[in-house]
């Protein structure tokens, strides 16, 4: 969970959900500097939740286990709902 909880590492999750994609590419599409787009990456890799594999002089990344977008889709559908009834509320 902990690797999930920033918006720039649920932003390349759901990426990666789509294809597999190269560091330059997340980094152009974040528009944050490689190092910090790394840094996010090595984080999912050692939570278990992406790969990556070299080619040439370019790392790509893909989704390794993709059942963690139904749990983000969960935390979605509670969240909206406890805004939901907070409007009600008040």
């Amino acid at each position: 969970m902990k690797a999930l909880a920033h918006p720039t590492r649920m932003f390349i999750v759901d990426e990666l959900s789509r294809q597999e994609r190269c560091v330059c590419e997340l980094t152009a599409m974040i528009g944050a500097e490689m190092p910090t787009v790394s840094r996010h990456l090595s984080l999912l890799k050692g939570a278990g939740l992406v790969d990556d594999e070299k080619r040439g002089s370019k790392v790509f990344y893909r989704l390794r286990v993709p059942c963690c977008l139904s749990f983000l889709k969960c935390v979605e559908s509670v969240l909206a709902a406890d805004q939901e009834e907070a409007s009600r509320a008040a």
